[in-house]
């Protein structure tokens, strides 16, 4: 007889990243009382465009490009998602991760439907020009087909792509949409020069960080797993050190915890007293790789990392990295997706066996889709956040200590009067307002699984309270013609 971790492992070959998530779906659809067409509309990706394109580069080569932009869910208009370049990328990935964006923004109470784009291409074997073609090419056939606008899809960052692709969309759409007010809208994540937000590069790993601090205030949760509440001297691993996991394990530590190993694809480095990220992210950058790291332990194959003993472990690479083979080996009491679909359901089943804490991608990454929508306001309405505001904040505040004042006779030091009365700057606004949005959507999850703890997971109720919210949507909107 097979062992039943041989056959989970061999499920997690047999299902895709698509699989992976109408299967959470599924388990989580058992607890909603929704009719099966409803639930079917739901779980169904709506529209899908692949295509492939022609790119001429300066030599006078031609390339043919293929491409996706999937739309999971016109529940809520525009819908919102990433693009990614990656040789990898098919076209069933590109539904998964638009259907994790749709429950996604559902979760965090966004007002966007899910989506996903993808170019097939491994950035790295090409020239910023070259990349500025098949960026701009690829928008165009966007703009042909209506994949793309402020209020029909507005794409962002993702795997392979960063401010200055959006940048150029933004430019291409501006071009072929000549007077259009809005313009700016059809993509976040552009330089805040060009019409982007402060605190977007690093809104997901700040995102996350702030999911786990919510997490972790619960006493009652972190007794049951052996921790005392709080980030301060939680050990921390976390895999990947690109954006996502570079400023999770930045914001974690700044709030006390302890960066005990860092892994990336030629391996990992750990330190039990801890790592600081930045001097790790710039040894990488000087040598090629994290490996001999001074101070640190070299650890050659890098999944075995995951398998340290921590209480934090941070997957924010790529998808199925947990699995049903690795997961019995896990020694984390707490694991905080920054990856989309790092965890196999497999894997998923061990853990909710083994009593640790996942805390779901669905919900943990959303920092990034919630200050996009910041930006999204910010180019609607054509004002930067707190500028209209920001001096009536203070003189409020000024007022407020100069009552204190006369009602005490007490007089603030100058030093005390600047570090009470500030001026809110853009940052700030965004920082707050997506500290409260991750601190009400976990609450909302936790209460979800507090009413029905037959769930007994995070992502169950996470998918639960997304698929209840997108379900009330449809039911009130009715089926047209």
């Amino acid at each position: 007889m097979p062992s039943t971790t041989a056959t989970r492992s061999k499920q997690d070959e047999r299902r895709n990243f698509e699989d992976n998530v109408n299967a959470y779906f599924d388990h989580a659809a058992v607890f909603c009382q929704h009719s099966k067409g409803l639930l079917d509309q739901i779980r169904v990706c709506n529209s899908v465009y692949s295509f492939a394109f022609p790119v001429r580069f300066a030599d006078g080569s031609i390339e043919v490009v293929h491409a996706w932009r999937a739309e999971h869910s016109h529940h809520k208009l525009p819908t919102k998602g990433g693009i990614r370049f990656s040789p990898q990328v098919d076209e069933s990935e590109v539904k998964a991760l638009a259907a994790l964006m749709t429950y996604k923004c559902a979760l965090v109470d966004v007002p966007f439907g899910g989506a996903k784009g993808a170019v097939q291409i491994d950035p790295v074997r090409y020239t910023a020009d070259q990349l500025e073609r098949i960026t701009r090419r690829y928008t165009h056939e966007l703009v042909r087909k209506q994949f793309i606008g402020p209020g029909i899809d507005v794409p962002a960052p993702d795997y392979g792509t960063g401010e200055r692709e959006m940048s150029w969309i933004a430019d291409t759409y501006s071009q072929l949409n000549t007077g259009q007010l809005e313009a700016l809208a059809c993509v976040t994540g552009k330089p805040v020069t060009e019409g982007g937000i402060h605190g977007r590069r690093e809104a997901t790993g700040r995102g996350l960080m702030f999911a786990l601090a919510e997490a972790c205030r619960n006493a009652d949760d972190m007794r049951v797993l052996g921790l005392g509440t709080g980030l301060e001297g939680k050990r921390i691993i976390v895999q990947g050190l690109g954006n996502v996991g570079f400023h999770t394990a930045k914001f974690c530590r700044e709030q006390g915890a302890v960066v005990i190993a860092l892994a990336e694809r030629e391996g990992a480095v750990f330190n039990a007293q801890g790592l600081n990220e930045e001097e790790v992210f710039q040894y990488r950058r000087r040598t090629g790789s994290i490996l001999g790291f001074p101070g640190a332990t070299n650890i050659s194959n890098s999944a075995d990392a995951l398998e340290l003993e921590c209480d934090v472990l941070v997957p924010a690479a790529l998808e199925n990295q947990l699995t049903g083979d690795n997961a019995p080996r896990i020694k984390a009491k707490i694991i905080l997706e920054g990856a989309n679909g790092p965890t196999t359901p497999d894997a998923d089943d061990v853990f909710r066996q083994k009593k640790i804490l996942v805390i779901p991608d669905v919900y943990a990454n959303a920092g990034g889709v919630t200050v996009s929508y910041f930006e999204w306001l910010k180019n609607l309405s054509h004002v930067r956040l707190g500028r209209l505001d920001r001096r009536r904040q203070a003189a409020t505040e000024l007022r407020i200590l100069n009552a204190i004042e006369m009602a005490t006779g007490k007089k603030f030091s100058e030093t005390d009067r600047e570090s009470l009365v500030k001026v809110t700057d853009e940052l700030s606004i965004v920082n707050s307002g997506l500290e409260d949005t991750m601190i009400v959507a976990y609450q909302e999850i936790r209460e979800a699984l507090r009413r029905q703890p037959k769930m007994a997971d995070l992502r169950t109720a996470a998918f639960v309270t997304a698929i209840n919210k997108v379900a009330i949507v449809y039911e009130e909107l009715g089926i047209f013609p």
